[in-house]
């Protein structure tokens, strides 16, 4: 499939409902008519699979014959061979002939013109140079000239982006680098670290993977590599290299030089791996350059805390972060960053633990004289996740009475049942087991009653006796109706606060992000918002990572909170603009002073989510007329 082809296949697969052709035009950037012919010519690929349904409503992805289209989309690829698999394959066969190839053979080889190979290379000469490489030409011959290294790096970069995007498939590295079964392998080293004490991260193994399979194909085809490692492996970990050249030799048949069993172990001690520890024997016992790292981390939490207002200053978070920023630091240092393929969804689903990632990511950088791109920062974003969830549990419990008339001990039954499905989110606080029950003085979040006799309100649900997985399902909605419901009231309250009507700006273009923040920034300033200051303290912030956090909003900001008063500035675009890898029709500059910094948190997450669905942000930019219209449908949508 060509790139748009991809690209509109992406984004029905991203919803749910019916896109309509003048959506998929403006997030093309092309005609509807363009549109009309991709999808014909994506149903022409796909017979007899019929991959998007037509209707008046316009397009939708049928997902339930997706996957099977996918399978037989890159089957056709590498029979009927797109440019860009062209591409790669010629970058192939080039890493295999450093002698080099000519261009008259490698296109009848191919099927394809000579001035198609000349167009080739041409592309191919600008993905050499940016891996510091060089194509070099002597009449017809063409060669690849440069380490063996950086040729390796360019296979991987060029392996990646060639597949799906998300999680490295073990089937397509396989097929296309080693025989052998990668899958055993891999559930090997997984035992081999484990069976040492290593936290594994599964996200970035697979990554790992490939630069074996890769370094496994390149010795076989006698490529050695003979760079060498410009720092050793950790000490540490000194078990590590011996003992992964064991399982390649046992699993590959192929000897590896030190050197790339030295870099691999790297790889895998920087990328994958994290010592574990217990309260018994902490970490920097066998490793003291930890204690400096855990008291910097110390401090930036504390930032942290100061800014936002957020507590992660617990021993356990700070010393798991510490161990994660040590393998960040050495990843960038070598230029080697980890993917994360779920960057995206952490990103646009939690974007205010995104942000505190962002933040800690900044100060990070700052110390170290690093850059920490945006799959680096999710990383850091899902310990700040996961040690957050557990503390959010503990404090964010729906309160909860039980109406369950006695009879022996049925009452009794029905709270250890609930307790043990839901103890997590639910606080009982009362069980009454009367039938006479006075429900207006029942002031718990949620009634849960076997009673069904009364016209109850939104916040009772009614159950079985013995409740049925149904029952706890139903439980379990209303308990996740109840937080949104008191977060959606929370944010009105404040949010409209924010608003004025002399900061909204309806169809407002500017060539680019920056110009936007800029744009706005002047309008804030001039209406005593902000300092001019606070405007370039944002673009630093964008530039660190894009705060487009979903197809249809980018909220621009500061990450100090410096503002004179807190204000949004909104834009309300019918075509939606570039911004970072998104495009946009809702743009949010929003100053916050350090006064309300006990806000941030309600308005920043949960003024992201109301923009989170795209049917419900169509519906309110063409309601948005003006900026009543806009405010009755924004309260319109909080309230749902």
């Amino acid at each position: 499939m060509i790139d748009k082809h991809e690209r509109l296949i992406g984004y029905l697969a991203s919803t749910d409902g019916w896109v309509t052709a003048s959506e998929l035009a403006s997030q093309l950037r092309v005609t509807t008519r363009s549109v009309r012919s991709y999808v014909t010519a994506i149903k022409a690929l796909a017979h007899p699979i019929d991959v998007i349904a037509s209707s008046t409503s316009g397009y939708r992805l049928n997902r339930e014959l997706y996957a099977t289209f996918l399978s037989s989309a890159k089957r056709r690829t590498v029979e009927q061979g797109t440019p860009r698999e062209r591409i790669y394959q010629i970058v192939r066969r080039l890493g295999d002939a450093p002698e080099g190839l000519d261009i008259y053979v490698l296109a009848e080889s191919m099927f394809v013109s000579d001035s198609t190979i000349e167009s080739d290379l041409r592309k191919i000469r600008s993905l050499v140079e940016q891996s510091d490489l060089a194509l070099t030409r002597h009449g017809s011959v063409v060669a690849i000239e440069g380490s063996e290294y950086n040729l390796r790096r360019l296979l991987s970069r060029m392996f990646r982006e060639e597949g799906a995007k998300g999680f490295l498939e073990l089937e397509s590295i396989q097929s296309e680098f080693v025989s052998a079964d990668l899958r055993a392998f891999k559930t090997d080293l997984i035992g081999m670290l484990n069976s040492h004490g290593y936290f594994v991260n599964e996200y970035g193994i697979n990554n790992v993977l490939l630069h074996v399979a890769i370094t496994v194909d390149r010795t076989a085809k006698e490529h050695p590599q003979t760079n060498q490692l410009s720092a050793p492996v950790n000490p540490q970990v000194a078990e590590i290299p011996a003992e992964l050249h064991d399982l390649i030799v046992r699993h590959f048949d192929v000897r590896l030089s030190s050197t790339d069993i030295d870099y691999l172990a790297l790889l895998l001690t920087t990328r994958v791996i994290t010592p574990g520890y217990t309260s018994e024997a902490a970490p920097w016992e066998t490793n003291p350059a930890l204690l400096e790292q855990v008291a910097r981390i110390r401090q930036i939490v504390a930032r942290v805390s100061e800014e936002y207002l957020v507590d992660l200053d617990d021993d356990g978070f700070i010393t798991r972060l510490s161990l994660h920023v040590q393998n960040l630091i050495a990843r960038a240092q070598h230029k080697s960053y980890s993917r994360n393929p779920m960057t995206r969804s952490i990103k646009s689903a939690y974007p205010m633990i995104y942000e505190l990632a962002v933040f800690i990511a900044s100060e990070i950088q700052r110390q170290e004289s690093i850059v920490i791109h945006d799959d680096e920062i999710s990383y850091i974003a899902l310990h700040v996740g996961s040690y957050l969830e557990r503390a959010s549990r503990r404090e964010e419990r729906v309160t909860c009475a039980i109406v369950c008339p006695n009879y022996y001990d049925v009452h009794l039954i029905l709270r250890e049942r609930i307790e043990a499905a839901l103890g997590d989110e639910l606080q009982i606080e009362i069980v009454i087991t009367r039938t006479d029950v006075d429900w207006d003085e029942l002031a718990t979040d949620l009634v849960v009653t076997t009673i069904d006799s009364r016209s109850f309100a939104d916040n009772v649900v009614v159950i079985q006796p013995f409740p049925t997985e149904g029952d706890i399902e139903a439980i379990r909605r209303a308990v996740s109706r109840v937080r949104r419901q008191r977060r959606r009231s929370q944010l009105k309250d404040e949010l409209l606060l924010f608003f004025d009507e002399n900061l909204f700006l309806r169809n407002f273009y500017s060539t680019d992000e920056v110009e936007m923040i800029r744009a706005l920034g002047g309008r804030m300033v001039e209406a005593g918002v902000i300092h001019p200051s606070y405007i370039e303290e944002t673009i630093e912030r964008e530039r660190m990572s894009s705060t487009a956090f979903t197809d249809n909003i980018a909220v621009p900001h500061a990450m100090a909170m410096t503002a004179l008063r807190t204000s949004i500035c909104i834009v309300v675009n019918d075509t939606p603009m570039d911004w970072g890898e998104n495009r946009v029709n809702v743009i949010a500059l929003i100053g916050f002073s350090a006064k309300d910094r006990t806000t941030f948190q309600a308005i920043f997450d949960q003024f992201v989510s109301v923009f989170s669905e795209r049917e419900d942000v169509q519906r309110l930019i063409r309601a948005s007329t003006d900026f009543p219209s806009f405010i009755e449908e924004l309260v319109h949508e909080i309230d749902k």
